[in-house]
């Protein structure tokens, strides 16, 4: 029996979880399924396809049906199951980062994300690149999380001049804090920015 293109996507992900993107290539993927290098060039015919088709299955999923009705939650609930999946695969936000993927998963959740802010009144430009905006924010915070070892210690930031005078001030709150705090705070004022934005658009400000 041949080996499906899922197959190899789920296997690609195996060694993405196991060693890390670095570690991704075809003949790595062909060793973990026992075939041969052509049969994973079969179903993707170079790595850039490979990882591709990794980037979409990390956003397979999307349960429509189950995001709140309204839009604001709606939307948090989308940046956040976004989050969650980039964090569910080692590597994941650096995989998509890297990536301009047009397949039906990634679609599906740009789709989802833009339809929200159309219907809450959103023009679509704003809609459009309020979608670009939260996913580059979801992008960077978790990249950032995900390069982090998980053994590092925050380090300790002192400043005993005025060189850098706002820094001193700050010092104690500027790696204060876990990756999802950060994330809530960033997502807080992407939301207080849209419903401003909504207000004006809307004439209620």
């Amino acid at each position: 029996m041949g080996i499906s293109r899922a197959a190899v996507v789920d296997a690609a992900l195996d060694v993405l979880d196991e060693q890390g993107l670095d570690k991704v290539t075809m003949r790595a993927v062909a060793d973990r399924l026992g075939v041969q290098h052509n049969t994973v060039r079969w179903h993707a015919e170079n790595k850039q396809r490979l990882l591709v088709l990794m980037s979409d299955a990390i956003l397979a999923g999307l349960d429509v049906d189950t995001l709140p009705p309204q839009w604001d939650d709606r939307v948090r609930a989308l940046a956040r199951w976004t989050r969650a999946a980039l964090l569910a695969h080692r590597d994941g936000a650096r995989l998509l980062a890297g990536l301009s993927t047009t397949e039906t998963n990634t679609y599906r959740l740009a789709d989802t994300m833009i339809q929200t802010l159309l219907d809450a009144g959103f023009p679509p430009r704003t809609a459009a690149w309020a979608n670009w905006t939260l996913f580059y924010l979801i992008l960077g915070i978790t990249q950032e999380q995900q390069a982090q070892s998980t053994d590092a210690v925050a380090p300790v930031l002192t400043f005993d001049d005025d060189t850098f005078p706002a820094l001193r001030k700050a010092s104690t709150y500027v790696v204060a804090g876990t990756f999802d705090e950060r994330f809530e705070f960033a997502l807080d004022m992407q939301m207080t920015a849209l419903r401003a934005e909504l207000a004006r658009d809307q004439g209620l400000s």
